[in-house]
C-alpha cells in the first residue's frame, strides 16, 4: 500500500513539472513565425509605448535634502565655468 501511495505522489508532482517542460522552447530552437497580424500589433504597441513616453512631462532637478537644511544654509555651488 506504501508503495502505490509513494508512487501516486511521485506522479501527482511530476505532472506538473512535465506540463511546464512542454510550453517552453528548448534551448537554441528558432521562435515560431510571427504572422503579419502579429507583427502589425507589435509595431503598435511599440508605438503606443513610446507615444506614452514622450507624454511623461520632464521634471527639474531636485534637491532631496531641501527639507532637512535650514533655510538660511548656502546651497552647494555648482561647477563654475
Amino acid at each position: 500500500m506504501r508503495v502505490i501511495l509513494s508512487a501516486a505522489i511521485v506522479i501527482a508532482l511530476a505532472q506538473s513539472a512535465f506540463a511546464q517542460q512542454e510550453r517552453m522552447p528548448r534551448y537554441g530552437e528558432e521562435d515560431k513565425a510571427k504572422t503579419t497580424t502579429e507583427r502589425q500589433a507589435e509595431r503598435d504597441a511599440q508605438r503606443a509605448y513610446s507615444n506614452s513616453l514622450k507624454n511623461i512631462p520632464d521634471k527639474g532637478p531636485t534637491d532631496p535634502w531641501g527639507t532637512v537644511r535650514s533655510p538660511d544654509a548656502p546651497k552647494a555651488a555648482g561647477k563654475q565655468k
